[in-house]
């Protein structure tokens, strides 16, 4: 096939995919009025000739398939992390996993290129692993991350009961990148952890996943709580950073009974807006403090920004990871497909989590990470100075937890 043709194919695939997009025929391009869609399509004459270029005056003959798809990927990946593109290969094995596998407890997203840890199950093999959030992945199983979509990432996180996850990772202030082998196991995510403050006059939950199960949870605790006379709530939303996000707007109705929770628009996408009612919220007048942090993420940030805008309670934390889309899969002609975000959700202030994140009116940074693992400065056993030490495990402060516990204790019930 001469190279001309080769090159006029791949524009054209590119041109359909862009089509996807914009809603409308390649084949009207010239006929469309509108500046934007013809902007997109004078582009691929663009991409057409850096093609010809690298076809013809690259150092070495190159594979323009592999070419094309990083171009595609790349292109995707430059709106949001959760948008993909996915080759044929790839599609048929996203399609194929029907989710429900062992994990190892990872919740993760794409930053700078790579996979990302957002958060990290307690109890899991990532965790016990010493695995936090921030550390990047670089390879799954000799994988460079940066070749793969956010889909796929996921796709071979999982795997069968018993199975070995290999991964490569970087962690903050080490430079070599750490291998690590994980064990697959089926991940049950705790239970919402409760604790009373303050002779009982604090109630603290810690839900770790924001789904239905953990929701409902959340609530019982809450009615169960206003019976005992407890008159403040702590919520703990770091490292929260899974569920779905009406269940999100449901835990926010519990603390705010009107005005809005949250909404959802896209450029095609009618907006939706979140309300709160009245008669769902349970606990709308006690004293309230939200922890976040860098792992607080989606759903959780929805509830956060829900109390924050609509001035609730207060945020005490770090700035959160910032997620917060809904995605819609377009099947394209040969089999590969485009991932797409079709609509962001944002705060009742108007200020979208995938964008902007949430910022907490208080700022605390965390020094839970800081202390090394092992503290080798025990004093020697007498009688044995030159007996070797028992590491031991130091547990940090909580500077977070402790502020926003001062923080209630300073609020009139």
């Amino acid at each position: 096939m001469p190279k001309s043709l080769k090159i006029s194919l791949l524009a054209l695939s590119v041109a359909l995919i862009i089509g996807v997009f914009l809603g409308v025929n390649v084949y009207g391009v010239r006929a469309a009025g509108d500046d934007a869609q013809a902007g997109a399509y004078k582009q691929i004459n663009v991409y057409g000739e850096v093609l010809q270029h690298i076809q013809s005056d690259y150092v070495s003959v190159p594979n323009i398939p592999d070419v094309t798809t990083g171009a595609l990927r790349g292109l995707l990946e430059s709106l949001d992390a959760d948008s993909s593109y996915l080759t044929p290969t790839d599609y048929k094995a996203y399609k194929d996993d029907k989710g429900g596998k062992a994990q190892v407890g990872l919740n993760v997203s794409k930053r700078y290129g790579y996979a990302t840890i957002i958060s990290v199950v307690p109890g899991s093999p990532a965790e016990k692993a010493g695995l936090n959030d921030g550390d990047i992945i670089e390879a799954i199983s000799k994988q460079d991350t940066r070749d793969l979509s956010l889909a796929m990432i996921k796709v071979l996180l999982e795997g069968a009961p018993g199975s070995e996850l290999d991964i490569s990772v970087i962690r903050p202030r080490k430079v070599d990148p750490e291998k690590v082998v994980l064990n697959r196991v089926l991940v049950e995510e705790p239970p919402v952890s409760e604790t009373f403050y303050e002779g009982s006059s604090i109630l603290y939950l810690k839900p770790v996943v924001l789904d239905k199960a953990h929701v409902d949870e959340v609530e019982q605790k809450l009615k169960a709580a206003d019976k005992t006379g407890t008159k403040k709530v702590l919520l703990d939303l770091r490292d929260v950073a899974a569920g779905d996000m009406n269940e999100a707007v449901r835990l926010a109705n519990f603390f705010v009974s009107n005005g809005t929770i949250a909404t959802l628009e896209g450029q095609k996408y009618p907006k939706q807006t979140f309300t709160a009612e009245a008669s769902k919220a349970v606990d709308a007048t006690a004293p309230l403090v939200v922890l976040v942090n860098r792992g607080t993420s989606g759903p959780a940030e929805l509830v956060a920004g829900a109390i924050q805008d609509d001035k609730r309670g207060d945020l005490v934390g770090e700035k959160t990871f910032g997620e917060g889309s809904l995605q819609k899969t377009f099947d394209l002609p040969d089999g590969s497909a485009v991932i797409l975000s079709i609509a962001k959700y944002a705060s009742p202030s108007g200020k979208q989590f995938e964008d902007d994140a949430v910022t907490p009116g208080t700022m605390v940074a965390s020094n839970l990470d800081d202390l090394g693992d092992d503290d080798t400065s025990l004093p020697a056993v007498p009688g044995a100075a030159s007996a070797p030490k028992t590491p031991k495990k130091l547990v940090a402060p909580d500077d977070q937890l402790t502020k926003a516990i001062d923080m209630l204790k300073a609020k009139a019930a």
